[in-house]
């Protein structure tokens, strides 16, 4: 042990105590796997398991800068740097917004088919229901685009970026309720505990900006409808460095990041210098893997101070940038906001941004409901998309949209000439995704009349997961995590590759 180690130890009766615990057979006891570990080790090529960097193979314009890490991750070459995801919780009705069913219109009010339906599991708000009366969407549709792809009038600004965008119209999951549908999305299970997206790439590749954490979670103010819990972006059993950051508007952006009232910080350094050798002193104690990550944290955290505050502030951004955006982009919180912010952490290369935003269950008034909820999100979406694209960064930047279910082609309680409601519908709704790696001006999949079947190449959620692990050049069935005496990973047991969405 080194000599400020020792003079540390000796200064603290604690620690002193700590060590006499730690008696001959405690010590046989914590050491016996590690021994053997060690001789196995020394009997194996530990330059090769151990070695950082490992180069990339394939085409050398295409490789770069890319090269493996400890955990010899990529696997393969990566097609996207980083990636915003726009979560729409609630589930957007996919009939309103971009699955056209033109042929329903001559069916309003006609009850769905028995055949189509074929007992598919209802929520508890349709279970009582005796009919379930088909209503077609009241808003219009057109084509658009060289992709000729239909977008509803309620999303104008999108319509005019399809030819960027890849459709998924055959997405379905497994859960038909809020909270599980939403943590299924974001962590590949419906029970809390599990490591979010974010998460899994934080750990399995690290940071590209050492000022700013791999993984910031944006949140819509004002938000109503089902809560969002901060375990959607939690880091679950994986080392606590690696849970997303949120991000909020107003004074301080990141909580408890800002000095006292009346403290200047300059001592501060000094203060996490002397932290860290308490640190590393209980870490030679204990061996516990959490007390590095703490100090990686508090290390981070030193670093924010400077670094939060000046990506946060978007007052140097040009009017025109304002404009594209909306007017909601100068208002610091609203989805547009925090879109123009996620541009900005994207170009400070940090890996996972995610927005969420609420608002998006429709059970009732569902046309207004639709219309007002694209108002909030439509300007927004298309803005951060060719954004990206004048500065160069969608073709390494991967865009996601999408909720954790679709809505029902039949109204949910009464139906009127002008108005419906839509329940929950895991079976079969719509996302899109743009950017690194994807076909652009591209539909995949299909449904059926009715927006309540899949007839043609369906996606399921680890699909999407796996998915998009791939374009970061991860094998999902390859990024594991061992706890509690089992290797987990994102994609639990399940989950393939949609290659055919693939550029």
């Amino acid at each position: 042990m080194c000599n400020h180690h020792d003079k540390l130890r000796s200064n603290n009766v604690d620690l002193q105590q700590i060590e006499k615990q730690l008696d001959r057979r405690t010590f046989f006891k914590k050491t016996s796997m590690g021994l053997g570990a060690l001789a196995l080790g020394s009997l194996l090529n530990t330059e090769k398991m151990w070695s950082s960097v490992e180069p990339m193979t394939g085409n050398a314009d295409m490789v770069g800068s890319f090269t493996k890490n400890k955990l010899g991750l990529p696997h393969h070459l990566p097609k996207a740097k980083r990636v915003v995801y726009l979560f729409q919780s609630g589930g957007p009705s996919q009939i309103d917004l971009f699955d056209y069913k033109p042929k329903l219109k001559d069916m309003y009010g006609q009850d769905l088919p028995d055949s189509i339906r074929a007992g598919q599991r209802l929520t508890g708000m349709s279970a009582d229901q005796t009919a379930f009366p088909i209503a077609a969407s009241t808003l219009n549709f057109k084509q658009y685009g060289e992709s000729r792809a239909w977008v509803s009038d309620a999303m104008p600004y999108l319509s005019e970026v399809v030819d960027d965008l890849c459709f998924i119209k055959s997405m379905h999951t497994d859960h038909i309720n809020h909270d599980p549908a939403i943590t299924f999305f974001q962590t590949g299970n419906q029970q809390p505990g599990r490591p979010s997206i974010g998460s899994w790439l934080s750990y399995g590749l690290g940071s590209d900006n050492d000022n700013l954490p791999t993984f910031i979670a944006l949140v819509s103010k004002n938000g109503s409808g089902q809560p969002l819990y901060s375990r959607l972006w939690g880091n679950g059993f994986l080392p606590t460095e690696h849970q997303g950051v949120q991000f909020r508007s107003g004074k301080d952006p990141v909580l408890y990041l800002g000095d006292p009232e009346n403290y200047d910080g300059n001592d501060r350094r000094n203060m996490l210098n002397y932290l860290n050798k308490l640190n590393n002193i209980s870490h030679d104690t204990y061996g516990d893997s959490e007390i590095k990550a703490r100090i990686a944290q508090y290390e981070m955290a030193y670093k924010m101070q400077t670094s939060v505050p000046e990506v946060t502030d978007t007052s140097d951004e040009p009017d025109y940038i304002f404009d594209m955006y909306g007017p909601d982009s100068r208002d610091p919180g609203t989805y547009a906001a925090n879109c123009l912010m996620a541009r900005k952490l994207l170009e400070k290369d940090v890996k996972f941004v995610q927005l969420f935003h609420q608002g998006w269950d429709q059970h009732n008034d569902c046309p207004a409901g639709v219309k007002n909820q694209s108002k909030s999100t439509d300007q927004g979406t298309a803005a951060l998309i060719k954004d990206l694209k004048q500065r160069g960064m969608l073709e390494d930047t991967l865009v996601v949209w999408g909720g954790e279910f679709g809505r029902t082609v039949y109204s949910q309680g009464q139906l009127t000439a002008t108005n419906y409601g839509r329940d929950h519908h895991p079976k079969a709704f719509t996302m899109f995704m743009a950017g690194a790696g994807v076909k652009p001006g591209f539909t995949y999949g299909e449904t059926d009349d009715f927006s309540y079947n899949i007839t043609k190449d369906p996606v399921h959620t680890h699909d999407f997961q796996a998915t998009l692990l791939h374009l970061f050049g991860i094998d999902h069935e390859r990024l594991t995590f061992k706890h509690q005496g089992r290797r987990f990973r994102l994609t639990d047991v399940h989950g393939d590759v949609v290659k055919d969405i693939l550029t």
